[in-house]
């Protein structure tokens, strides 16, 4: 009996698949989107960097890509470059290849937050646009 129940609550959740990773797209991208602004713009506690700096280039990487994946515009592309500088932001600026102790964990160098749109963004790459995105109305 208990399989059962367990099996109406897998069929129920999966009618739901397809919208909840277009939500997780979207707010992902968004929030992706708001560091970027905080380094382009200067908005939101944040300070405008140095046009062409290091920062100021991931800044723009976090504002355009994130806008791209949150409508589901060349998602893939988008998805893939973000998530590969989620990779260099953690390597960079958070773990530094320190390799005594623990600072290599990301919640002892603070990089918890670099390493899921990492990985998040890897997952959005292989999977694409989905629901509710320009990608898949153009085909």
């Amino acid at each position: 009996m208990a399989n059962g129940w367990a099996n109406r609550g897998t069929a129920a959740a999966s009618r739901f698949e397809a919208s909840a990773y277009a939500l997780l797209r979207v707010v992902a991208g968004l929030l992706f989107a708001t560091h970027g602004a905080q380094k382009i713009l200067g908005v939101w506690g944040g300070k405008v960097q140095a046009v062409g700096s290091q920062i100021w280039v991931g800044g723009m990487i976090e504002l355009i890509g994130g806008v791209l994946i949150a409508v589901g515009l060349f998602t893939r592309a988008a998805a893939f470059i973000a998530s590969g500088t989620m990779a260099v932001a953690y390597i960079q600026f958070h773990w530094k290849f320190a390799v005594d102790g623990d600072k290599w964990l990301p919640s002892i160098n603070k990089g918890e937050l670099a390493v899921i749109y990492c990985f998040v963004f890897l997952y959005i790459a292989t999977r694409g646009g989905g629901l509710f995105s320009i990608d898949r109305r153009r085909g």
